[in-house]
């Protein structure tokens, strides 16, 4: 049974992830879509649960009355029928209605809801754009989502679910009391003005200063998780206390909004509590009083007594469920400003799939200046730039750090849009085509190879996911890896091909995490090729190996390659000399040798490589 409560939402909603609105409403909204009649059933259980409790409070009133006016011999004759119909209340009905509500809320909602939203929230930040990431935490993100699809939960259930509840039974209990003498009210209307006021006041500055610990805690989590993930440098620079303190900064300033909030809540438990004992004084006195006058019965003091101390522990509740709404909602706030950044980059409505057929590459008059005006006193980091590069050709890029090298082949890739000019392939506009289709017809090895911390055989069939076994091994052993791969074990008893690399490849040497990236862009056979400092982390004698691998992936496919030790790329068809985001030489390498511009420069200031030039 709590299998089919369980089916009722899905947890991975289908559909497309879209950026979400700004508003703490709309957000709200946005990720409650598929959620809505679960919430609403809940609510009207909640409200039936609320109306049947305080209507035992009022039968226990009319048993005392009963107990006090009638004769033993034939109460249960004469009450036979309102006796059954509670029994079958407090033993059939509550119970069953407690079941629903709780499988409702906890098969249901509780689950499956939070985790639609991580999924959609996922998903959407798994299409921003590269300098999303840049400007932040990994762990800072990571623990957004975590603290934001739980806030969004406990907003809207608490708003739905918590505030339902207490109206209908404030409501009903005010109509039981007043049914016994509408006097009793009085203290009970005067105890809710004052209590809504505590909420107004208190509420508020705990919603601010939850806004503001929400916020101190990303960046401590960022903080801790950024040591984690560094902990090689942190080692080897012996910055042990140096990251205690960093970490300590950040722990300080969550605490101060802590301590702020505990104070608060110091202040509304006495508030609150000092209010309810008056409750009851004032309750219970009235009663009393009434009863001595002969107003009210024996049962209605019982009525009005017993759900003035029922309101005195609701109200505690009442109190500490609205603070924690207004820090979720505090969460909420906070996690907004993250999740719903517009994605810099984005592909057109139903753009069309990249259909490479030779290989071409245009710059047609790009200029790109990060987001800065193009018209600024300095030069941009690309220039207006034009080049042709023809289907199967090889260029190399050279120029001094800073030139724009790697803008370039970021450009081309689209992890970020052009601010002026076009990038065509096979004459079409990159911006034109889907981010993913661009993407999986461009291999590349970056000099920082960045493995994902999962298997070896996960990270080298990254590049081909439906690749056989054997496509798989020849790869590795293309790129030079299968024997370190053989040797390689994990502490959950993996080995070769299954072993875990740690996270980023932490396990694996420079040279060991190059081979790898190189292994999975062999088995990605894409018709273009990027080579970015792509044998800087390797040996001599494993480069000169790989290189004849690097030749035969060459083979046929339009190749750009970036590489400071210019002797690795001397052989290229093409070299291109960028300075200032401008192409200021190009040539092949005895050309521009013979030329002596930057380019004989820097070919002066080496020594050669490891690779000969015949």
């Amino acid at each position: 049974m709590l299998g089919f409560f369980e089916r009722l939402t899905r947890p991975f909603p289908e559909q497309q992830p879209s950026q979400p609105p700004q508003g703490l409403l709309a957000f709200c909204r946005h990720y409650t879509k598929g959620m809505e009649l679960p919430l609403l059933v809940m609510s009207i259980s909640s409200a039936l649960l609320a109306i049947l409790e305080v209507s035992l409070f009022s039968f226990m009133g009319q048993l005392v009355d009963w107990l006090v006016a009638k004769e033993p011999e034939t109460f249960f004759s004469e009450e036979r029928a309102n006796l059954i119909w509670m029994a079958l209340v407090t033993l059939v009905l509550l119970p069953l209605l407690t079941l629903f509500h709780s499988a409702l809320v906890h098969q249901t909602l509780l689950g499956n809801y939070p985790m639609s939203i991580r999924w959609l929230a996922h998903r959407y930040l798994l299409r921003q754009s590269i300098g999303f990431y840049q400007n932040d935490f990994a762990g800072r993100i990571a623990t957004k989502v975590m603290q934001t699809s739980l806030a969004v939960r406990e907003t809207v259930m608490r708003l739905l679910d918590v505030l339902v509840y207490v109206l209908v039974y404030f409501s009903a209990m005010l109509f039981f009391v007043a049914d016994a003498d509408w006097r009793l009210m009085i203290p009970m209307l005067i105890w809710l003005v004052f209590y809504i006021g505590l909420q107004l006041y208190f509420v508020p500055r705990l919603k601010r200063v939850s806004t503001e610990q929400a916020d101190a805690r990303s960046e401590m989590t960022g903080r801790i998780v950024d040591s984690y993930t560094n902990i090689n440098t942190i080692k080897l620079f012996s910055h042990t206390r140096r990251e205690e303190d960093y970490a300590r900064e950040s722990m300080e300033v969550f605490l101060k909004p802590v301590y702020r909030q505990m104070r608060l809540a110091t202040g509304l438990s006495v508030s609150v509590q000092s209010l309810n004992y008056l409750l009851v004084f004032a309750v219970a006195a009235l009663a009393l009083y009434l009863w001595a006058g002969s107003a009210i019965t024996v049962g209605a003091i019982a009525i009005a007594v017993s759900l003035a101390l029922r309101l005195n522990g609701m109200a505690q509740w009442i109190m500490w469920e609205v603070s924690s709404l207004f820090e979720n909602i505090g969460t909420v706030a906070d996690g907004i400003t993250t999740l719903s950044q517009p994605a810099s980059v984005l592909d057109k409505p139903n753009a069309s799939e990249l259909v490479v057929s030779q290989g071409e590459i245009r710059f047609a008059a790009v200029s790109f200046n990060y987001g800065k005006a193009l018209n600024t006193a300095k030069s941009p980091v690309i220039d207006g730039l034009n080049l042709t590069i023809k289907p199967g050709e090889k260029i190399g890029l050279v120029g001094r750090s800073g030139a724009g090298k790697s803008t370039l082949v970021n450009l081309l890739l689209r992890f970020y849009d052009v601010q002026s000019g076009q990038i065509l392939i096979d004459g079409q506009d990159i911006s034109q085509v889907s981010q993913e289709s661009l993407r999986r017809q461009i291999a590349m090895v970056t000099q920082d190879t960045s493995l994902l911390h999962r298997s070896v055989r996960d990270n080298i069939s990254y590049g081909k996911p439906d690749a056989s076994e054997q496509e798989l091994l020849t790869a590795a052993e293309q790129a030079e890896a299968s024997l370190f791969i053989d040797e390689l074990t994990d502490p959950k008893g993996n080995s070769g091909l299954d072993a875990q690399v740690g996270e980023r490849g932490v396990k694996l040497s420079g040279g060991q995490r190059q081979r790898i990236a190189i292994a999975r862009v062999l088995l990605k056979n894409a018709p273009i090729l990027i080579l970015d400092e792509a044998t800087s982390a390797l040996d001599s004698e494993v480069e000169a190996a790989i290189q004849a691998s690097l030749n035969k992936l060459m083979t046929n496919k339009t190749v750009i390659a970036i590489a400071h030790r210019l002797s690795t790329i001397a052989q290229m068809d093409r070299l291109i000399v960028l300075d200032q985001g401008k192409i200021v030489e190009q040539g092949t390498h005895a050309e521009l040798v013979a030329a002596g511009g930057i380019y004989a420069q820097l070919w002066a200031h080496q020594t050669g490589g490891f690779i000969g030039l015949d």
